[in-house]
């Protein structure tokens, strides 16, 4: 069998996780790993594998089936989405909700004009959550959809914040409103503004010389990250950061409680819960699937861009769809 053979683009925390994810699945093999950075400085985990400059993947369509883009959503993805898409089937992890029908635009003529397949915002949220709500809404029309993050550390977020003119390291912890998820719970079916439902709380290591008042001003008022949510911001050491917060903890809810009956007399609820002690690994395993939807897809003509919710499950399993049969449904 020919394994699907997979290129990363950029070696951070989610490079990383998509390379060891790799390992796990037997029909795929790394070809090479992509990045901005010196090639000399990047030592990979998998033994024989090689480190490329990003100005080298368009010498290598020939080479690689499947590229995972592992940048940020601020300023990586929406650079590289449309360059990579024009020559290589390609799956990120976008994560701007406000965004992601423009991204989907731009990704999806540049892909039909390649004769690609991209898969866009394939993460758990976008990604899995998405499909969830899907389902739910599909099969309860009549209700309500909440979708709570955390606690945990999130990486577009984190990211966001070490952008910030003056910040030198940090990481941000979205937390949800306990008294918002039991009253969905109990079946109140309330209405929240966004600031009801999750604070954002930052911690961060400032450059020697940085405005500390004007980094917190910038963290706290930008747009589709902090600007709709009671926000703190917590300036620490080096030190204190790399022994509390070096971990990558996340998970979060999608729950829907719907009514059926002639007169809505009886009630539902569909909880969707994730816990993860790894959020880029698990993310990393989320992409890796969709990067197999993505070969498939387009060794059978299928071209453009994709979100999660257009993919049929069975393209993202190895198994196949004899043993999806007898094993799964």
């Amino acid at each position: 069998m020919n394994k699907i053979r997979i290129g990363i683009v950029g070696y951070g925390n989610l490079g990383k996780s998509v390379e060891l994810g790799i390992r796990q699945n037997n029909d795929m093999e790394l070809v090479g790993v992509f990045s901005r950075r010196d090639p000399s400085s990047i030592k990979t985990v998998t033994e024989g594998v090689s480190v490329y400059h990003i100005d080298d993947a368009k010498n290598m369509t020939d080479q690689i089936d499947v590229m995972v883009l592992c940048g940020g959503s601020l300023s990586d993805i929406p650079e590289q989405g449309p360059l990579f898409a024009s020559c290589f089937n390609t799956v990120d992890g976008y994560d701007t909700h406000a965004k992601i029908a423009d991204h989907f635009n731009k990704i999806d003529k540049i892909a039909k004009d390649s004769g690609k397949v991209c898969i866009i915002s394939s993460g758990w949220d976008p990604g899995m959550f998405s499909i969830n709500r899907l389902y739910a809404e599909a099969i309860l029309p009549e209700g309500n959809t909440y979708t709570f993050w955390g606690r945990g550390i999130s990486q577009g977020h984190s990211d966001a914040v070490r952008r910030v003119k003056g910040v030198k390291d940090a990481v941000q912890y979205t937390i949800p409103i306990d008294e918002a998820i039991e009253a969905v719970r109990k079946g109140d079916m309330p209405e929240f503004t966004t600031r009801e439902k999750h604070k954002r709380v930052c911690y961060v290591v400032m450059e020697e010389g940085a405005d500390r008042n004007q980094i917190e001003e910038d963290i706290k008022t930008m747009p589709n990250y902090f600007a709709d949510y009671d926000t703190e911001v917590h300036f620490v050491t080096e030190e204190e950061l790399r022994k509390n917060h070096s971990g990558m903890p996340h998970g979060g809810l999608v729950i829907r409680y719907g009514k059926t009956g002639i007169n809505n007399e009886h009630s539902h609820t569909i909880e969707y819960k994730i816990d993860l002690d790894s959020n880029p690994d698990f993310t990393a395993s989320v992409l890796i699937a969709y990067a197999r939807a993505a070969y498939r897809l387009n060794k059978e003509g299928v071209s453009g861009a994709k979100t999660v919710v257009d993919i049929a499950p069975a393209y993202l399993s190895s198994k196949s769809p004899e043993e999806i049969r007898k094993t799964i449904i």
